[in-house]
């Protein structure tokens, strides 16, 4: 099993910067992939950010250019920048790691509220 604990969340004006954390214990596997993904009212949930042990990122379009996701592997953390925050990225944040082995299992925090007002 693996414990993932997120924190950074919290009110901004547009414009502002966020950066939110994800510490990562228990069983994980040496190739895995972490990443964010975030869930507005109303709306499904989507990809924000992947970035793999290696340190390969994947980004949402919506997000190029303003968000950066990295991870310190020594802490099993991974962190993501957020600048130039606009309301329409007003959502609850998860983080997400999966283990990959024969199968891939999924794993996810509990999620962490970021609001941007306008």
């Amino acid at each position: 099993q693996v414990h993932l604990v997120e924190s950074g969340g919290g009110l901004v004006q547009a414009g502002g910067s966020l950066r939110l954390s994800c510490a990562a214990s228990g069983n994980i596997f040496t190739i895995n992939v972490m990443g964010w993904y975030r869930q507005a009212p109303g709306k499904q949930r989507e990809l924000v950010a992947t970035i793999t042990g290696g340190g390969g990122t994947d980004y949402a379009s919506s997000v190029k250019g303003r968000f950066t996701i990295s991870r310190d592997n020594t802490k099993n953390t991974v962190y993501l920048q957020m600048n130039s925050l606009n309301p329409e990225d007003t959502a609850v944040y998860y983080c997400n790691l999966k283990n990959v082995g024969r199968a891939i299992n999924n794993y996810w925090g509990q999620g962490t509220q970021v609001t941007v007002s306008s």
